[in-house]
């Protein structure tokens, strides 16, 4: 394996990358212990902003999806513009907030408070949930904002240790007021947990990790390619991967190396309402 460029800037370790998912990821975030929010040039290794606020280590950053009134423009879209058309990087702290920063004048946009320990967590919504953040935390708690308001839509509860990683599943459920969409989130408390965005009563499904995980600390769906000879009769089933990341034996002062375990191929609808 060959090392492409390196990105110097930081002064003290990096937590949290995030690649933007517009300009062929052409950007890249990162957030650190020096507590600060760098956006780069993945083309120039330049750093183009630095984003100061949180009075704690950057955990995790995610940068906001293609806005969909600029996608004929997404070939030419430079810093500036993302900046102009109303591109956002958030991040989480151990300062318990979430922050929102306009990448254009690096201006704090707004402030999520309401978590009560470290965020382990951010990540934006896409399409029809592209006004929401998701986020995940240390005080055990699975949180969704609207980015519009700044307010907390919904709070889950049920994992019993640090919620280390959240994810938006591609499940949708289907109920008589309409379609309602699924996320997810991995814990210490070695549990993947599904539950239902537009409610915040106990999750959906759990999933036990293995014995010697010892705790969930990342989450990602693959979605696989339909394979025509194998597909069957019913042509709403289709075949999504995840693999998690998990901490194998741990101990109060150190942890395992991460090992990435595919641990489930989901048929789209663990029960009736799901597809």
């Amino acid at each position: 394996m060959k090392q492409l460029q390196i990105f110097n800037g930081h002064t003290k370790g990096v937590c949290g990358i995030e690649f933007s998912s517009f300009n062929g990821g052409r950007y890249l975030c990162s957030g650190s212990y020096d507590n600060t929010i760098r956006l780069w040039d993945v083309e120039t290794s330049k750093s183009l902003h630095i984003f100061n606020g949180h009075g704690h280590c950057v955990w995790c950053v995610d940068i906001s999806p293609l806005q969909s009134n600029n996608i004929n423009d997404n070939k030419i879209n430079n810093i500036g513009v993302i900046g102009g058309n109303g591109y956002t990087i958030c991040s989480g702290s151990y300062d318990n907030t979430i922050r929102i920063w306009d990448i254009e004048t690096t201006k704090q946009f707004n402030i999520l408070k309401g978590h009560t320990d470290s965020l382990m967590g951010v990540k934006y919504g896409s399409n029809e949930l592209m006004n929401t953040i998701l986020s995940g935390s240390d005080d055990t708690s699975v949180r969704l904002w609207d980015i519009r308001s700044g307010q907390q839509i919904q709070m889950f509860n049920g994992h019993t240790d640090w919620v280390r990683s959240i994810e938006y599943s591609p499940f949708v459920i289907k109920n008589s007021i309409g379609n309602s969409n699924v996320i997810c989130s991995g814990s210490y408390d070695n549990t993947i947990r599904f539950w239902d965005i537009r409610s915040n009563k106990n999750e959906l499904y759990m999933i036990k990790g293995d014995d010697e995980d010892g705790g969930i600390m990342y989450l990602k769906f693959l979605q696989l390619k339909k394979n025509e000879k194998k597909r069957k009769v019913n042509d709403d089933i289709g075949c999504i991967n995840l693999c998690y990341g998990s901490f194998g034996k741990r101990s109060a002062f150190s942890f395992t190396l991460l090992v990435i375990v595919l641990i489930l191929t989901f048929k789209i609808g663990f029960d009736d309402k799901m597809y």
